[in-house]
């Protein structure tokens, strides 16, 4: 994977924060699509679930001890259709945003950590809803903010995450370091074509074995992982001091990571080319039981690249439908079709392992990702401008 995904433009985000004091969007508290949202520490308060789609403002005060945020979330709870940061206590701000008709789900961040506290919100079409949508050109630029925040979201939550793991692993607490591994996982994975851009961190973070060439040194989540889950046989199990040598130098690059990934602006072709890449991901390491070869832990990475391809999807298909409708049923189709595929196999919070699955099971997943893969190939193509 190149660093393609590392755009020169930036382009203009649609959704923006204001204070309150002047915000110029809607027309004033009493019209429908103005949404006060309240925040405390423990809370999160809005006056309506519900708004005729058009220009909404979302007027948030924090009336907690914390800085807190507001996102507003799309109906899958990933994708970051807007978002409002670092409130502090006592203040307002508001966030500005065009959205059209469906499901979302708003969430506020008191402290600014985890998944924040969640609702429904629905979005209603109207005689605007031709407005809503805009140019083309609008709609683009929409797509590409709110992948960035997507992107950033994800690794937030990935550095969180690596964090705990590294001090259970380093702690010798092998239970729980087991138990953090795959769940901390997806959050790379679902945004592993835009890590593996960076070339320097992506072979030091992410190396399988099989991969390693002639006097390369193995490091990363994966060098953890057979450490975790030792091969029966012959091997040697890490020292107290290559423990921490390893996790360490894992959580190092995850913060590089972090700190890059804040810099990146995104277009729809490296959008759409990495949805693409995703599946790609799925199919060459995956599908095989390769990716996690001592924890066969895959259909968690499955999972992950899957919600890293159809977040890129969704947040361009606006456009597609307007330029190749009959492309964007087939895909939306394609990617339900694979997701109930993989439900079957989920288990508590997560899935079976690898090694349960047929191989009758595993030839339906590689052909349904083969199904869905063949449409995804023409999304850059028929949204780039």
């Amino acid at each position: 994977m190149t660093g393609a995904l590392i755009a020169a433009l930036a382009l203009p985000a649609l959704a923006s924060c204001t204070d309150n004091t002047n915000s110029s969007a809607g027309s004033g508290s009493g019209d429908a699509r103005t949404i006060s949202v309240t925040s405390t520490d423990d809370s999160c308060e809005l006056s309506t679930h519900k708004a005729p789609a058009g220009n909404l403002v979302y007027k948030v005060k924090n009336q907690g001890d914390k800085v807190t945020e507001f996102y507003l979330y799309g109906e899958d709870g990933l994708r970051i259709v807007g978002e409002v940061e670092n409130v502090g206590p006592g203040l307002s701000r508001d966030l500005v945003i065009n959205v059209p008709a469906g499901k979302y789900i708003p969430a506020c961040k008191p402290g600014m950590v985890g998944k924040g506290i969640r609702s429904a919100f629905t979005v209603s079409r109207s005689d605007e809803q031709g407005a809503v949508t805009g140019a083309t050109e609008q709609q683009v630029a929409t797509a590409n903010a709110q992948y960035k925040s997507y992107v950033r979201d994800q690794t937030d939550q990935l550095l969180a995450g690596t964090t705990q793991f590294v001090a259970a692993y380093k702690a010798g607490n092998d239970d729980r370091a087991r138990s953090l591994y795959a769940p901390t996982r997806v959050h790379w994975e679902r945004i592993e074509t835009v890590a593996e851009s960076f070339g320097d961190l992506d072979p030091r973070m992410d190396l399988r074995e099989r991969d390693l060439e002639p006097g390369q040194k193995w490091t990363g989540w994966h060098r953890i992982e057979k450490d975790l889950w030792p091969p029966a046989g012959d091997y040697t199990p890490l020292t107290e001091a290559q423990r921490a040598e390893y996790a360490d130098l894992l959580l190092t690059d995850t913060k590089t990571l972090h700190r890059r990934v804040q810099k990146l602006e995104f277009t729809v072709d490296q959008i759409g080319n990495g949805a693409k890449g995703l599946l790609d991901e799925v199919a060459t390491g995956k599908v095989t039981g390769e990716e996690e070869a001592w924890s066969h832990t895959d259909l968690y990475d499955f999972q992950a690249n899957v919600d890293g391809a159809r977040v890129g999807f969704e947040g361009l298909k606006p456009v597609l439908a307007k330029k190749d409708p009959e492309l964007a049923k087939q895909i939306e189709r394609r990617f339900t079709e694979l997701q109930n595929l993989l439900d079957r196999h989920r288990v508590d919070d997560g899935f079976v392992t690898y090694t349960e699955l047929s191989k009758a099971e595993v030839r339906q997943l590689s052909d349904a990702v083969n199904a869905l893969s063949e449409p995804l190939s023409k999304l850059t193509a028929a949204v780039a401008l």
